[in-house]
């Protein structure tokens, strides 16, 4: 099985509470004339108290077009991807040359050479090092990575594989779209930056107390779902897609497939000790307990994280998988999921044995 041997989470050192993102969202015109208590009601009911942005509040009213903040993206991407990076693999005990396997995720910049190649140097990665840039899973990603960390793993157990995530949201920042979808996205989101170190089974570093270790994963597409979430690309960056019916989407579906899911390994909801969910916003947070019949504990740390740093995409099921293994350590043995959801619309599981 697969061994998580680290898991390490950055911010940008710029941070600000709610209301003041609120205010200069307002100031830079991302709400018509009259439609302010609108923008207040959605920032108070996103329940997030304050995010870390990629750039102080200031620079954000600057910004020319996709060009400037795309490379504000690589720039502050390469900062905090290697600040990852290099500490995961330090908690690991393991050096960069270690490293088999890094695939590296983001939905909110570009970059080519990706952001991995581009650290490949500065962290002194071998030169044989397998690489996989991913682009396109959004806020699955975190999940989605440490399944396919599994299943290289599965393949090559004496290997290191290594999952990047830096996700900056508040450089999509679309100024002139009054959607509710680009309010409630504005309400919400946050920046940072995740990486997950794991090791085989027949690596040579591992022992008994290195971390949970990953059982199985499984991965769904739900039909007819493409138009629910993700982005529309034009000539002023990211354009999000944010249906409301995604909070009828996870009552539907996620509770069943959570069960089958669990039935497979002969486990039942209650069985789980601890529970890494991805903090899609209050909605979908409330459909999630909802849907799995949860006590209001169970996601505690989910909505911590949510309030604390809003959502980050794809880092954020890895912040709180960080969370739960530094301030909640479940039993040694116990089964937990760590689960999230991105467009496509599909969802992860990654059951884990702690």
């Amino acid at each position: 099985m697969t061994r998580i041997a680290a898991v390490h989470g950055v911010l940008p050192e710029h941070r600000y509470e709610q209301h003041e993102i609120t205010d200069a969202l307002a100031a830079m015109g991302a709400v018509g004339e009259g439609r302010r208590e609108l923008l207040d009601r959605l920032h108070a009911a996103s329940t997030v108290r304050g995010r870390r942005l990629a750039m102080p509040l200031e620079r954000y009213a600057a910004l020319s077009g996709f060009g400037e903040a795309n490379d504000s993206f690589i720039t502050v991407a390469l900062e905090l991807g290697e600040r990852a990076l290099a500490e995961a693999l330090d908690q690991a005990g393991l050096r960069p040359r270690d490293v088999d396997l890094l695939i590296s995720t983001s939905v909110t910049g570009i970059a080519v050479p990706s952001v991995e190649a581009r650290l490949a140097t500065r962290l002194g990665l071998r030169a044989d090092v397998k690489r996989v840039p991913v682009f396109g899973l959004g806020c699955v990603a975190g999940a989605a990575g440490i399944a396919r960390l599994h299943d290289y793993l599965e393949g090559r157990p004496a290997d290191v594989a290594v999952l990047l995530s830096v996700e900056l949201c508040s450089l999509t920042l679309q100024r002139t779209d009054a959607s509710a979808a680009n309010l409630v996205a504005g309400a919400l989101f946050g920046d940072g930056a995740a990486a997950v170190v794991a090791v085989g089974r027949d690596h040579p570093s591992r022992r008994p107390d290195d971390g949970p270790v990953v059982v199985a994963t499984r991965s769904r597409l739900y039909p007819d779902t493409e138009r629910l979430l993700g982005w529309d690309i034009g000539d002023g960056g990211f354009r999000i897609l944010l249906g409301g019916e995604l909070p009828g989407l996870v009552r539907r579906h996620l509770g069943p497939e959570v069960r089958a899911f669990l039935a497979d390994h002969d486990l039942k909801l209650q069985d789980v000790t601890a529970w890494v969910c991805h903090p899609g916003g209050p909605k979908v947070l409330d459909a999630l307990r909802e849907s799995l019949d949860l006590p209001a504990q169970a996601l505690e740390l989910t909505w911590r994280s949510l309030a604390e740093v809003g959502n980050l995409s794809s880092a954020s099921v890895l912040h709180i998988l960080r969370d739960t293994l530094a301030l909640r350590p479940p039993l040694a043995g116990t089964p937990g999921l760590l689960l999230a959801m991105g467009p496509g619309f599909c969802s992860e599981l990654v059951l884990i044995r702690w």
